[in-house]
């Protein structure tokens, strides 16, 4: 067999998994709230993931000049998802985005943090000021309200 054709039909297979593995890492979901996007986080977090997801929010929302919220949920994170990664910096990643966001004109709403990690970041004594939810469904209620909607169960 040539083996440089194996070599690069297996650079193309590894290509087109790593497209698959960044589109499904950060899905981008439109939202019952009109404008609104959803932006489902779970598994490991990392510095590199966050600039993935980052990356893929302001693409999507630059092709959407629509987009006016960004909720973005952190409900699939749990504490052994991050504990290598130093909260400041955490903090930090979820602060750029925050202010990338808002420099879009894209209102970010953050969601779904796990109480452990609030815990640690608050004992750190760091702060950010983001607007925050328990969850996705209290977030669209309040989105809903402030226009005049509501959710029915």
């Amino acid at each position: 067999m040539d083996y440089e054709n194996e070599i690069r039909q297996l650079k193309s297979k590894i290509a087109s998994y790593e497209k698959i593995l960044i589109e499904t890492s950060a899905p981008i979901i439109p939202s019952i709230v009109e404008n609104t996007i959803l932006v489902p986080i779970s598994g490991h977090i990392s510095q590199e993931r966050f600039n993935m997801i980052r990356t893929r929010v302001l693409d999507y929302v630059g092709g959407h000049r629509g987009t006016i919220c960004a909720v973005i949920d952190f409900t699939g994170v749990g504490i052994n998802d991050i504990e290598e990664f130093d909260f400041s910096l955490l903090t930090l990643e979820i602060d750029q985005l925050n202010n990338t966001l808002k420099l879009m004109g894209v209102r970010p709403i953050f969601v779904g943090f796990n109480p452990c990690l609030v815990r640690e970041v608050v004992q750190a004594g760091i702060h950010v000021n983001i607007e925050t939810y328990v969850n996705f469904r209290t977030s669209l209620q309040v989105l809903l309200a402030e226009n005049g909607q509501s959710l029915h169960s």
